[in-house]
């Protein structure tokens, strides 16, 4: 993304009209916090903006931006102040809806111009804020522009008005001027859409980035109590230098580190972005990776049976929703390849089973099985992208593995491997979440990479069974434009150097993260990336390793 200097132009005048038909309409279908300070109401219909996370009571009047000079390392919030909830103003559009009906059909419209032409308009997903935020928030505070990636859909919607939908082209050198409006939406059997609840202008300058230093382009020496023996292997310095260069001019971006493993030893470690060898890395799905690797040490231990289990051997699937005969017979093999056959596809933003629809729900296992069976779907011969199965493979870990999953994975991994530092999301029953986001540094995930080059062995000691990664590390798909090869868990991935090409099996998750694991060189490669929810996260991962580190660490 381009830098540039924002200056604000707040004019609560300018929006008196919109304030006063916000407080001409009813109000009072479902109880909200209503107007919560004299700031709430001295501006109802307007959208102030920050360059801070702190509470809006601890702001004064000064730090709403009247001038903002966006640099790599800065933050952009807005905050959008209502007279009402969304639900209470979702039930003037279509009064005979219930208040559930209404959280699920509808959200806001946002609407955003420049220099007075309207660019783009995003009714966002039923999915984005949960039912609690839309029955009772009337303060909309959100990041647009986030140093720190904050996991909100302020920021994803942003990245798509600004790359995909023409705020790139738009903002160009010079002044602009940016406009954004806020309003509900319903979709019922027709979209509708309310009148306007909130707006805010912007005059946007470009500013030229700060030249890159030595420093940021250097190698970083490895400190020591890395818990790794350093490698003295030979590689191509200029070529990671130039990678340096390339992350903190930020045409690689949001890069947080990069760690290399060669012949077991630890070759390059370089962090960026603040990050540092104590960083807990959120991963995301790159701790889908690690119900595969309990389920093949809960086998072996004999607290599951083996894949062939189905399940209707762990649930009375008659007790949720779309009952079938098909959906008793889901096995253990199906959800550890994305195989199972539900109604579920995370790259379908409509899909019934879409990882979006699920989080915003009080029981995510339930979500999963209430969905239908999809009959267009072979099973075990296709796959499609399902968060909420692998969801359902950590429940069936969980009620199988003696003390449950969070202490079983802690004494028969993670204690083994001497990884002590790490943290777990939780499900909303408290289960640890296999959904992803498992947080360690990227030293410790390098660990869990080698542990699978070796076979499973770590120093000596055999963690998982060799055979569940000669299944892991297999291939169940016939490679097609509009399928990826898979494993169990792990994605097969060929990596193209010049006319070679290099397999691997890795763990990936939103935002670029991935810990590689290369079959046949002598390589894990970690790369953890805070770029969540934005195009380019995968992408540029892949040039990173095809341009840069495999060319600089191939023998």
């Amino acid at each position: 993304m381009r830098n540039y200097a924002i200056t604000l132009l707040i004019s609560a005048a300018s929006f008196s009209a919109c304030a006063q038909n916000a407080a001409s309409q009813s109000s009072g279908f479902v109880p909200d916090n209503g107007i919560t300070s004299p700031l709430h109401e001295a501006n109802l219909g307007n959208i102030l903006f920050l360059d801070n996370t702190r509470p809006l009571s601890e702001n004064r009047e000064s730090d709403f931006l009247s001038s903002f000079k966006v640099k790599p390392t800065s933050d952009l919030n807005f905050s959008a102040f209502l007279d009402q909830s969304l639900v209470n103003h979702l039930h003037q559009l279509d009064p005979s809806l219930t208040a559930e009906e209404l959280v699920k059909r509808g959200n806001y419209q946002f609407s955003f111009y420049v220099d007075d032409a309207l660019l783009y308009t995003e009714n966002l997903h039923p999915g984005a804020n949960t039912p609690r935020q839309k029955r009772e928030e009337t303060i909309l505070r959100r990041p647009f522009i986030s140093f720190t990636n904050a996991d909100s859909w302020g920021r994803f919607l942003w990245s798509r008005f600004y790359f995909r939908n023409g705020g790139e082209d738009a903002l160009k050198e010079g002044v602009h001027t940016l406009k954004v409006e806020i309003r509900p939406y319903l979709e019922t059997h027709e979209l509708l859409v309310g009148d306007l609840l909130a707006a805010g202008e912007l005059d946007l300058e470009w500013v030229e980035p700060d030249p890159v230093t030595e420093e940021q382009k250097a190698i970083q020496t490895i400190q020591p109590n890395s818990g790794w023996e350093i490698s003295d292997a030979e590689y191509d310095t200029k070529l990671i230098r130039a990678l340096n260069e390339k992350i903190a001019q930020n045409e690689f971006k949001s890069i947080a580190s990069i760690v290399v493993i060669k012949d077991g030893k630890l070759l390059i470690e370089e962090y960026f972005n603040g990050a540092n060898r104590t960083t807990l890395h959120d991963t995301r799905s790159v701790g889908k990776s690690f119900a595969s690797t309990m389920a093949g040490i809960a086998i072996e231990e004999g607290h599951l049976a083996g894949t062939h289990q189905t399940l209707d051997e762990f649930y009375d699937l008659r007790e949720f929703s779309n009952y079938s005969a098909t959906k008793d017979q889901v096995s253990l093999q199906g959800l550890l390849t994305m195989s199972s056959g539900f109604v579920g596809n995370d790259d379908n933003y409509e899909s019934p089973g879409n990882e979006d629809r699920m989080y915003p729900t009080e029981d995510w296992v339930k979500f999963a099985l209430d969905l239908p069976m999809d009959t267009d779907k072979e099973v075990g011969k296709t796959w499609e992208y399902f968060t909420a199965g692998v969801v359902v493979l950590g429940d069936v870990l969980h009620q199988s593995v003696p003390g449950g999953l969070e202490k079983y994975t802690d004494e028969k991994l993670f204690q083994p491997l001497g990884i002590s530092q790490y943290q777990w999301p939780h499900t909303p029953q408290g289960v640890a979440s296999t959904a992803g986001g498992l947080r360690m540094s990227a030293l410790d995930f390098a660990k869990y990479g080698q542990l699978y080059k070796d076979g499973g062995i770590w120093e000596g000691r055999q963690v998982i069974p060799a055979s569940w990664i000669d299944r892991t590390f297999t291939n169940y798909f016939v490679a097609t434009p509009d399928q990826t090869p898979y494993g169990y868990l792990f994605w097969n991935k060929q990596y193209q150097v010049g006319d070679a090409e290099y397999e691997a099996f890795q763990c990936s998750g939103n935002g670029g993260n991935k810990v590689i694991v290369f079959t046949e060189q002598p390589l894990v490669v970690i790369v953890t990336a805070t770029a969540y929810g934005q195009s380019y996260a995968h992408p540029q991962v892949y040039q990173m390793m095809e341009d840069y580190i495999l060319p600089a660490v191939l023998d």
